[in-house]
């Protein structure tokens, strides 16, 4: 199943509200025929629907999700929270995180273009696994630069992050660069789902 690029309402009116894909919200009438429509699911709709959230919101494909899967239960821990932190580490969902793009589609556009620097050095991979000490920073293009700024200071979005908890990162407004502190925590997710589910889900493949 490849990635997602219909219409992103549809999906949050199935799923609920999902950060990294859209800033829309739905408004109460939205709702009101879904929930005239609604019957009970059995265990194995639960799972997946579980699964498809973290698709839909971190924006990879299954057959990325099931090496994820796999790595996080090569690793000791909890894999389910392995699994969301190895998510989370990601470059685009760290660069959309810090606020420098209003969506992951969006922060993953801007690491396809070559404009992100880890550690002083140009990475066009959207999976690259950010660790503790990195650095990032970003192409001096002017262009780049302004929209950048653009998103730090949005206007008119239907659905402005608020308040994002980001104490594993540092970010330094002025310079425009950020250093990785540590890996997230589970109290420091700004996306909500069942992880155990997720795993349960695959675990008849992974």
């Amino acid at each position: 199943m490849v990635r997602y690029r219909g219409p992103r309402l549809k999906v949050i009116k199935r799923f609920g509200d999902l950060p990294g894909l859209t800033r829309k919200i739905l408004l109460k009438e939205d709702l009101s025929g879904e929930n005239r429509t609604k019957s009970k699911n059995s265990a194995y709709k639960i799972r997946l629907n579980e699964k498809q959230k973290l698709r839909y919101n971190y924006g990879v494909t299954e057959s990325q999700l099931l090496k994820y899967v796999r790595e996080a239960r090569r690793r000791k821990g909890l894999t389910g929270f392995l699994l969301i932190q190895l998510l989370e580490m990601r470059l685009d969902n760290i660069i959309f995180r810090l606020g420098l793009a209003p969506t992951i589609p969006a922060a993953r556009q801007l690491v396809n273009h070559g404009h992100i620097l880890v550690n002083k050095k140009k990475v066009n991979i959207c999976s690259f696994q950010c660790k503790p000490d990195d650095s990032i920073s970003f192409s001096l293009k002017p262009k780049i630069i302004t929209l950048i700024k653009s998103n730090l200071n949005p206007v008119n979005n239907i659905n402005p992050i608020d308040k994002i908890l980001n104490p594993h990162l540092e970010f330094d407004q002025k310079t425009l660069t950020c250093k990785i502190i540590n890996l997230v925590k589970r109290d420091d997710l700004i996306f909500q789902i069942n992880d155990m589910l997720v795993i349960e889900y695959y675990s008849r493949l992974a």
